[in-house]
């Protein structure tokens, strides 16, 4: 056996060294790094047959944190000896002008896309995850501008959309809490109203799991979303974490397109 380790060395440049390493031939890819880089390998690697790993590093890993991977990277490696290959579906968001972009954790239009647009990179690289913390205080008393949201043929009027594959956000809570990167499709939450005291109502269903009873959330599963928004408005989109253009796009779950590493109990099989 064959080992390879290469380091990138700057930003955007894990998506272009997975494609190589599928080139060259490697069959398994172990990603070390946040979310950022997760993402940029996901991309890279879609649509393949290479089996991708992930150690989590930088300022979050959701998705080591969804499958039940330790934060710690050796801890994580010794982890990864017990795990096995599962074909996965991926998310992909369609936005025009641009290339489809692939994800492996979920989607966000509104309010927390928002915040990664105008995220200070030195903040963040400084601060981690406080940073985003610091992004959402920075609009507290902002009305949020809404959109429109077509779900399984129902059109929604709301300020926030999240298209999600995983429990898991950001590290810390749980919006959508029946999906798993195992299923076919998306968990998709949704939020009507848009002003501050509104979204206290909504961050404090998310804090005490209460959220399917929230007034104005809708939660629904579905394969594909179709997100639009008013003409004079630019509303943000983020895809695990990163920021990938404005409204309009399509959302929509790409059935077949990974090959993970997922622990045994994560992947349903038998000890």
């Amino acid at each position: 056996m064959k080992v390879r380790l290469i380091a990138t060395a700057a930003p955007n440049q894990a998506g272009a060294l997975a494609v190589q390493a599928a080139l060259d031939g490697c069959d398994t890819v172990l990603i070390s790094g946040g979310d950022g880089t997760i993402n940029e390998a996901v991309n890279g690697l879609a649509g393949t047959k290479v089996v991708m790993g992930v150690l989590p590093a930088g300022t979050a890993n959701v998705l080591a944190n969804e499958i039940g991977l330790a934060q710690r990277p050796d801890h994580a490696a010794r982890q990864i000896l017990d795990t096995v290959p599962v074909r996965i579906s991926l998310g992909c968001v369609d936005v025009k002008g641009a290339m489809p972009r692939y994800f492996a954790l979920m989607a966000g239009v509104g309010l927390d896309a928002r915040i990664v647009y105008d995220l200070d990179p030195g903040l963040k690289r400084r601060f981690g995850k406080l940073a985003y913390w610091q992004g959402g205080f920075s609009l507290f008393g902002e009305k949020q501008p809404r959109f429109h949201a077509n779900v399984n043929g129902a059109e929604h009027q709301v300020s926030f959309a999240l298209m999600s594959r995983v429990r898991n956000y950001g590290g810390d809570f749980q919006i959508a809490r029946q999906v798993r990167l195992t299923d076919p499709d998306f968990e998709v939450v949704t939020f009507e109203d848009n002003e501050w005291k509104d979204y206290l109502r909504f961050f404090g269903g998310v804090a005490t799991n209460r959220l399917a009873g929230v007034k104005g959330v809708h939660i629904a599963r579905s394969s594909q979303v179709e997100v639009s928004a008013p003409e004079d408005r630019r509303i943000y989109i983020q895809v695990d974490g990163e920021a990938v253009g404005a409204l309009p796009a399509v959302f929509r779950v790409v059935p077949d397109a990974l090959t993970l590493l997922l622990p045994k109990r994560y992947a349903g099989v038998k000890e």
